[in-house]
């Protein structure tokens, strides 16, 4: 009997962890595979031979697991390039020294690209003792082909509940007191994550990337709803950009290992223009920052429970020889009376390189948030809370990384 290995790469969730579980459960009740390694540190870790063997995981330490915020194997942002033959040699020869036959991994857009390259690779060179599979993972929800991502519907969890409270923050002062206030989340070319806050029905400006940010209309929009009500709260996500695609965030966007540009500053040149053009006297920023996926206690029990059975469900799926270059992804069940998912593969070459936006249509004009339809999308989602182990200092409990622990 082979084995296989479940890495994690890019930007962490809340739920990344429940996949993992997921693979590891599933082979405890289908043992498809003799040993389930996990790779320290993605791909990168792979390629240095760093593993932790997760075969015989106790139930304890599983249901810890997927509590257990951030990539609990580690993370990386290696790029994987399709002209440097040697990792691809030496990744083959890594699962040939340790018997691997399926590598499990679980990430975002370009880490359905690395798997999409060794799938190309492994068919260019006949090779077919070593299959590669994907387990979609962003909170920024903009994979295509999937209906949502895991990661997504806690962190919009969390973004609505966050945006509620400051609301009620807010407006604790009388009218008097004008006061404009800026929530900043994430999302580089997607809006996913900022009209998520609007699932609390108190935002009143909405900026994404999908519309073309206009200033003048912006501190229109602005002063009309202080003159009205004298408090106004915007989201705006750190990809919202001007007509020309320069980004309206404060200072140089610098680019990553992937070439994507680094971002933050969005909440703090609008709270600039605010009061340069003295539209308010008093505004403030709220940027959610790395608290947005890794906040683990607002977790969706959709999202998590998800997460677990895609993990499950990509394991099964293996037990077909021929079943390599797919991406697990998570569809709504149709026809049913209620919310319910299910999972479908696709080929991970139509995942990779490609963005899935907030649909225009969903949004309102103006800056005036989302319709009805994309509540409809979301709110199913962001349904339920699983419960929550504790430790006896009264804290959640986690699982001790396995990138600090020693290695086997």
């Amino acid at each position: 009997m082979s084995n296989c290995i479940v890495a994690q790469s890019g930007g962490p969730s809340s739920v990344i962890n429940a996949t993992v579980a997921g693979v590891v459960k599933a082979n405890q009740l289908n043992p498809l595979y003799e040993h389930v390694y996990g790779g320290l540190n993605g791909i990168e870790g792979i390629l240095q031979e760093r593993f932790v063997d997760l075969t015989n995981m106790s139930e304890e330490e599983n249901l810890k697991l997927r509590q257990t915020p951030s990539s609990a194997l580690g993370s990386c942002r290696y790029k994987l390039k399709r002209d440097n033959v040697a990792d691809f040699e030496k990744i083959i020869a890594i699962m040939d020294k340790y018997d691997i036959e399926t590598l499990f991994y679980t990430g975002g857009n370009d880490s359905m690209d690395t798997v999409a390259a060794l799938s190309e690779y492994a068919a260019k060179h006949n090779i077919t003792n070593h299959r590669f599979v994907g387990c979609p993972k962003t909170i920024d929800n903009d994979l295509m082909e999937t209906d949502h991502c895991p990661g997504f519907a806690s962190a919009a969890k969390f973004i609505a509940t966050t945006e509620l409270q400051c609301w009620y923050d807010v407006n604790v002062y009388p009218a008097s007191r004008k006061e404009v206030f800026i929530l900043e989340t994430m999302g580089r070319d997607a809006g996913w994550l900022a009209a998520s806050a609007c699932l609390s029905g108190k935002v009143d400006i909405l900026i994404v990337p999908e519309v073309a940010f206009d200033k003048e209309k912006f501190l229109k929009r602005v002063k009309e709803i202080v003159e009205e009500k004298s408090k106004c709260f915007v989201v705006v996500s750190e990809g919202a950009h001007y007509a020309d695609g320069t980004y309206i965030s404060a200072g140089e966007a610098k680019n990553d290992l992937f070439g994507h540009a680094v971002l933050g500053g969005a909440g703090e040149t609008l709270k600039n223009m605010i009061l340069d053009n003295d539209i308010a006297p008093r505004c403030k920023v709220q940027d959610l920052s790395t608290a947005q996926r890794c906040h683990a206690t607002e977790q969706s029990l959709v999202d998590v429970t998800e997460s677990f059975r895609l993990g499950m469900s990509a394991h099964a799926r293996t037990a077909d020889p021929k079943f390599t270059g797919k991406m697990v992804g998570v569809r709504r069940r149709a026809g049913a009376d209620h919310y319910d998912a299910e999972f479908f593969a696709v080929d991970a070459d139509k995942v990779a390189n490609y963005v899935k936006n907030f649909p225009v249509e969903w949004l309102q004009p103006d800056y005036k948030g989302i319709t009805q339809e994309a509540v409809d999308y979301m709110l199913p989602l962001i349904q339920g809370n699983p419960v929550i182990l504790y430790d006896e200092n009264g804290l959640p409990a986690y699982v001790t990384p396995y990138y600090m622990r020693d290695e086997k």
